[in-house]
């Protein structure tokens, strides 16, 4: 089937049959970089690309536990720190090889997380990423869009950061996830007005040009809480105050 051919139309009283398949779009900041994992595919169609972590969904299975079953098998990930429904493609010529619907999830892992992968899979920069399979590299799109909006009235910075750290650590995962540069201290400031992020008491090692040592802070809770509701409804501002 071409890519512009649609399938025949179905004859009244007959089921629909077709393919269901669970994706995943995880991102992790790494060495500063948001990357996203992938795996290469060992075949036809797109043989020899790289694509999304992806599998069939199972009779009895939910679609989350057949992601969830698809990163451990596949590329040997089960340190997922937030894991949600990002979409469904329905488009009837998305494979070749026949008509398959895919419901894509976004997974975040923290920065910390030994993420040793098989030779197959990958962590690649969201920036300057390789031709894709399918219509997987607009999947990535919808991911990150997801995640950068998610950040601006939620607390998900906390699935990317390791459960303490100082505010210049949490600015580097912030400045990567959201592509663009912020104020650590407008970013403590922000966070902790929208009850975030707390001190742990603790300070971490004095640095060898000397000062005083940064304090440790942590997020208040690690699993997902709307912070700031009305936040998404404030249109996009750039430039110093952007990070508010």
């Amino acid at each position: 089937m071409g890519s512009s051919e649609q399938p025949p139309p179905r004859e009244p009283g007959v089921a629909a049959t077709y393919r269901h398949e669970a994706l995943a779009v995880v991102l992790q900041v790494r060495a500063g970089l948001l990357c996203v994992l992938l795996w290469k595919r060992a075949r036809a169609p797109f043989e020899g690309c790289w694509a999304l972590p992806s599998g069939p969904l199972d009779a009895g299975e939910t679609l989350g536990a057949s992601v969830a079953r698809h990163l451990a098998s596949k590329v040997d990930l089960t340190e997922i720190a937030h894991l949600e429904q990002l979409e469904t493609r329905s488009d009837p010529v998305r494979d070749p090889y026949g008509r398959t619907v895919a419901t894509a999830y976004l997974g975040l892992v923290p920065t910390v997380a030994d993420t040793a992968l098989p030779r197959h899979a990958d962590w690649r920069g969201v920036e300057g990423l390789p031709i894709l399979a399918f219509d997987h590299s607009s999947v990535i799109t919808s991911g990150i869009e997801r995640l950068r909006s998610k950040l601006s009235y939620t607390n998900i910075g906390f699935a990317l950061a390791p459960a303490t750290f100082t505010m210049a650590q949490l600015r580097g995962i912030y400045v990567a996830a959201l592509g663009r540069d912020v104020s650590a201290t407008n970013l403590q400031r922000v966070l902790v007005r929208r009850g975030q992020l707390e001190a742990t008491g603790e300070v971490g090692a004095s640095s060898s040009a000397g000062g005083r040592p940064a304090a440790i802070h942590r997020f208040s809770q690690r699993r997902l809480a709307v912070t700031d509701p009305f936040a998404v409804l404030r249109p996009h501002r750039t430039g110093p105050a952007a990070s508010e």
